[in-house]
């Protein structure tokens, strides 16, 4: 990994915007990214916390998506009209929507449609996959929500990741998937899912599928790589997918019997908060016991005490 010429965040919304965006899309065959903002807009406000539950027999996964948006004030507060709008969901194995490796692909499809709906003029879904990204995205579904939609399937190549200073605890520099920073809003939309080395994977850990590089070093010292690369990234908004739950042999699974069935959505715009509520009601943990849990509210990313987070419950 070449360490030369880094570049902050900032400096890579103004400069990659012109050279290797226009540069890959061509060779993908997507329209150039457009020019962002210098910095992402922040949501503001007070954080918040909304568990959505599918109760009713058959219940549909976009109305749901749909009702935990708008009891946190409606996508409208985070997509605004002619933002370019990146997803990063969990694809990055070659498997079916029913193992509960990846996202569900009806609650990516469900939050391109709000996303949409909202205004935005552009909607990307990247992810740097660990399989074969086109058997990815065809078992996971993810292709065919793309074409459904009109979102844009961002391909992981190595012409889109650009190394910049991620200023973490422990990582400095280190290759980034350039369309998940040079969005307007980034939208994290995770599996929950068992892991054998960080315990669980949930919104902050979403973040090593959105870099390049050797990767497999990130596995030193996980959980401070995890919340570094949080801390970079620092999405508009985490949904996390409970719908289905990897609870044995994550983070890739492979059998039915690794997946419990749990009609979960968790919105927020507090990582830490968010993923401390996935892992007590989803896995059982003791929050402040989950390593990157606990250096999250150590590094200021938000807080595992949900007594602080405004938080609401709504049933389908």
């Amino acid at each position: 990994m070449k360490t030369n010429c880094p570049i902050t965040r900032r400096q890579s919304l103004k400069r990659i915007a012109h050279v290797s965006a226009g540069l890959a899309g061509a060779v993908l065959g997507f329209s150039p990214l457009l020019p962002p903002t210098p910095a992402r807009a922040s949501t503001g406000g007070k954080k918040f916390l909304v568990e959505g539950l599918g109760t009713q027999e058959n219940y549909e996964v976009m109305a749901l998506t749909r009702k935990v948006f708008e009891a946190a004030g409606g996508m409208g507060r985070f997509v605004s009209k002619g933002d370019v709008v990146a997803i990063k969901p969990n694809v990055s194995w070659a498997r079916h929507p029913e193992m509960a490796a990846t996202t569900n692909p009806e609650v990516i499809e469900a939050v391109v449609k709000l996303c949409l709906d909202a205004g935005a003029k552009k909607v990307r879904i990247a992810d740097h996959t660990i399989h074969d990204a086109r058997r990815c995205f065809a078992l996971t579904g993810v292709g065919a929500v793309a074409k459904k939609t009109g979102a844009e399937l961002v391909f992981p190549r190595p012409s889109l990741m650009k190394e910049m200073k991620l200023q973490g605890n422990r990582l400095d520099v280190w290759p980034v998937f350039v369309p998940l920073v040079e969005a307007d809003k980034v939208l994290n939309v995770p599996v929950a899912k068992v892991h054998g080395l960080s315990t669980l994977t949930l919104g902050m850990k979403n973040w090593i599928g959105a870099v390049g590089g050797r990767r497999s070093a990130l596995h030193q010292d996980i959980h401070q790589s995890i919340v570094d690369l949080a801390q970079f990234f620092n999405p508009t908004v985490t949904l996390i997918d409970a719908t289905r739950i990897m609870v044995e042999n994550g983070p890739s699974g492979g059998s039915p019997s690794d997946v419990a069935v749990r009609n979960t959505l968790i919105l927020s715009n507090d990582p830490v908060a968010g993923d401390a509520k996935a892992a007590a009601g989803l896995f059982g943990y003791v929050p402040s016991e989950v390593g990157f849990i606990q250096l999250g509210q150590k590094w200021g990313l938000g807080t595992y005490d949900l007594e602080k987070i405004a938080t609401q419950r709504v049933v389908l």
